[in-house]
Order: C-alpha cells, then sequence, then structure tokens
C-alpha cells in the first residue's frame, strides 16, 4: 500500500462546528495526524449531530483547552511548535484576544501555515454569519424551506483543504509559514453561479429546458435522467423507441417504477438512477 498523500504532515484544528471538522476530516483521510482541540464546552456539532461528529472526528486525538487560561494557552502553543498546520474557524478578533492573530503566530513560529476558515472576507470577517445566512445573501435559498445540502460550508471544508496543502507546498519553496483565508460567503457566491448564470434555472441547460436532464415520475417514486451527451440521448431514445420530445418520455417512464428504471438503465449504460429519500448515514454501514 502506497503512503498516503499528507504522511508526516500535523495539524492542529482549533475549528469548531461543521467546516473545520469536515476540512480535518478530509485532511486526515489524505494521511495528515490531527490533532482536534475543543473548548471545554465541547463542539456544538457533537450535541446537534452527534454520529456525523464521530464519523468527522475518527482517527484524530481529541484534546480540551480552555484557551482562555494560560497554562491550557501554553499547552497548544507547546503543540504548534510541532505542528505544520493549523486550522481556526473564529473570527480575528477572537484570535488576537488569545494571541493568535497571524502576526502573533508568525513571529513566533515562522514555519507555520494557517488556514483561517471566516464567515466574510478581508474587513468584512467581523461580520457574523452562517450558512443559512451565506446561501441567503446569495440567492440559493427556496423560502420557506430550509437547504438539504450546507453547500457554504462543505464547500468552504474543500476550499480549506485546498488551501491547506497549497500553502503547505508553498512553505515547501520557500521556509516560511503561509496565511491563507477562506471565506464561506465567498464560497456561497461561487457555488451559486450556475443559478446566477440561468445554468439551473427552469429555462436553463441543466434547470430542465432539456428533455434529457430532468426528473420525471414513473409507476412509483421519480427518477433522474441525464442523457446530456449526443450518444447517451440517441440510445435512450432508441431503446425507449420514442422520439425524444418530453411528453413522449414523460408517458414511457410511467409503465415502469422507478427502481426498475435503474436497473434497466445500468443494463443499457445510460445515465439514469431512482430519485432516493436520504437514509441515516448508519443504514449504509
Amino acid at each position: 500500500m502506497s503512503e498516503l498523500p499528507l504522511a508526516g504532515v500535523r495539524v492542529v484544528s482549533l475549528a469548531i462546528n461543521l467546516p473545520g471538522p469536515a476540512a480535518a476530516a478530509r485532511l486526515t483521510t489524505l494521511g495528515a495526524e490531527v490533532t482536534k482541540v475543543e473548548p471545554p464546552s465541547g463542539d456544538p456539532l457533537a450535541f446537534g449531530g452527534p454520529d456525523y461528529y464521530t464519523r468527522l472526528t475518527k482517527g484524530q486525538e481529541i484534546v480540551t483547552l480552555n484557551l482562555k487560561d494560560e497554562a491550557d494557552l501554553d499547552v497548544l502553543w507547546t503543540l504548534l511548535a510541532d505542528t505544520d498546520l493549523l486550522v481556526t474557524s473564529s473570527r480575528p478578533s477572537a484570535l488576537a484576544r488569545l494571541g493568535l492573530d497571524w502576526s502573533t503566530l508568525h513571529a513566533r513560529l515562522p514555519q507555520l501555515c494557517q488556514v483561517a476558515i471566516v464567515g466574510h472576507p478581508g474587513e468584512a470577517a467581523e461580520v457574523a454569519g452562517h450558512d443559512l445566512t451565506y446561501q441567503a445573501g446569495v440567492g440559493t435559498l427556496q423560502p420557506p424551506h430550509m437547504p438539504t445540502v450546507l453547500i457554504a460550508d462543505l464547500g468552504g471544508a474543500e476550499r480549506a483543504v485546498a488551501d491547506g496543502v497549497a500553502a503547505l507546498v508553498q512553505r515547501g519553496r520557500t521556509g516560511e509559514g503561509v496565511h491563507r483565508e477562506v471565506a464561506l460567503s465567498d464560497v456561497a457566491e461561487d457555488m451559486s453561479q450556475p443559478v446566477r448564470n440561468r445554468l439551473t434555472t427552469a429555462e436553463g441547460f441543466l434547470g430542465g429546458a432539456l428533455p434529457a436532464y430532468g426528473i420525471y415520475s414513473t409507476a412509483s417514486g421519480f427518477i433522474a435522467v441525464a442523457a446530456l451527451e449526443g450518444h447517451f440521448w440517441q440510445n435512450l431514445t432508441e431503446q425507449l423507441g420514442v422520439e425524444g420530445s418530453r411528453s413522449d418520455l414523460e408517458a414511457v417512464f410511467t409503465t415502469r417504477t422507478a427502481d426498475e428504471w435503474e436497473v434497466w438503465a445500468r443494463e443499457h449504460d445510460l445515465p439514469i438512477a431512482a430519485v432516493r429519500s436520504p437514509q441515516p448515514a448508519d443504514a449504509k454501514d
């Protein structure tokens, strides 16, 4: 078995809630040695989603420190002395009060890299927010429904990993630690581009305007049809014996159940899947 890409890389994460733990989990998967530092009150994620929290912290060392206590803060500095990458998700003012602002970190530990996950970029980093408000600001919500996918948090976690690895690569060239800021509002903005550019609106290429790409009712349940490429579309219409209008597809798809169509599609190398409701994570283990 080959060595994992981040084997030997030491990470300390002070980030609670979802983006930080998700980023730390990905870094762990890539082989990094992750120490997760939590306040005495714990990580809210452990209370809101205990099973999810357990999955995201698997393989990590969890240390409880009260960073407002001088002795515990000294313990953190001892940890950071042997750390390659620090992940934070506090506002800059909160880090500064603890003496963990980037200028102080870099002065004391010039080889340490940091990824600072914040809500908004630059001078707006002090503005309060969460995934819900970031999505609200870029138009990806459909009121009154709550979002089922936390695109800013999870997209932000992936970006934090990418920026963290990029910082380590740059440090490898220069020998100097690197600071990277990941603003979740920026991530939400980027994730909203398909709808803001009308790719996924009702009249858009991936929003239902094409019969080849849409959701159809069946004899039981719904299916997602994604026959975008010409060879898939030709194969689908030939196998179904239809010309390819939306009404043609709507009629023929009512003749079988969603599960039956999924099996049929795999037999014919077609991108069709039954639409399923979310299942508890442990149901997949």
